[in-house]
């Protein structure tokens, strides 16, 4: 019996190490620039309002936390956070208000990502699959300032937050360059229904610094293209938003 209890405790150990080689823990951050370009319209009973993007460079702040497990059923996980911003022109009418002239307005959307996915290749001949979905949550608001009417009641300005759940398709795929510390990553996330679609696209490369043996840090340096088509023929409402530009940060491995 102390035999077997031996056995098992030095098979349980056993498997503890091992798993713990394929426990890993990834993060970064850093900053998105940014160029928007496209427009909003609204379109009823015989008036039609236009946003237009002014196509401004603006600059966030993103985060990211990756955290694969040892075990299979279980899906491995991703978070993010980013955020985008438009700076547009608006003249005309809208569902909720009119404006005389131009007004300036302001589209900001703080994006979280829950994205739930599975390991199909780890490393394997240098390469690394990852199939999921992406459960992201924007908190968007959206701000007017000129001669607006609201209700028939001139004002100053204008404003509305809403907070959307979108389900997204994501794949992640990543190249390790042999006996070196730099790799070139990729990911996607996509949906589309009827007329509307979003997508979001990375690209990168990133450095791994080996002085550090346990907790690796690393810099990375990519490009990302976000973009949302909204056509709600129910609402006469379109919207048509490109984000793009290069980001830049650093990562921790361990």
């Amino acid at each position: 019996m102390k035999k077997v209890l031996s056995g098992l405790a030095c098979g349980i150990l056993l498997a503890s190490t091992a798993n713990a080689d394929f426990t890993r823990v990834e993060m970064g951050a850093g900053a998105w620039t940014q160029n928007s370009s496209g427009n909003l319209t609204y379109t009823s009973n015989g008036g039609t309002g236009n946003d237009k993007s002014l196509e401004k460079d603006n600059t966030s702040a993103y985060a990211w936390l990756l955290v694969k497990h040892p075990i299979p059923i279980l899906p491995n996980l991703k978070l993010e956070y980013a955020s985008i911003k438009n700076s547009g022109s608006a003249t005309g009418s809208f569902k909720e208000f009119s404006v005389a002239g131009a007004a300036n307005t302001t589209l900001d959307m703080k994006q979280f990502d829950i994205i739930p996915y599975y390991n199909i290749l780890d490393n394997t001949a240098w390469t690394t699959l990852d199939i999921g979905l992406d459960a992201k949550v924007a908190n968007v608001s959206y701000d007017a300032t000129g001669n607006i009417t609201i209700n028939g009641v001139v004002n100053n300005s204008y404003s509305k937050s809403i907070t959307l759940p979108i389900p997204l398709l994501y794949v992640r795929a990543r190249v390790q360059v042999p006996a070196t510390n730099i790799g070139f990553e990729a990911d996607a996330k996509y949906i589309a229904y009827s007329s509307s679609s979003m997508y979001d696209v990375k690209a990168k490369v990133d450095y791994t610094l080996g002085f550090i043996p346990v907790l690796k840090p690393a810099i990375e340096l990519g490009y990302r293209v976000q973009k949302i088509k909204i056509d709600e023929k129910a609402t006469d409402a379109t919207m048509d938003l490109t984000f793009a530009g290069a980001y830049a940060g650093l990562m921790l491995r361990f």
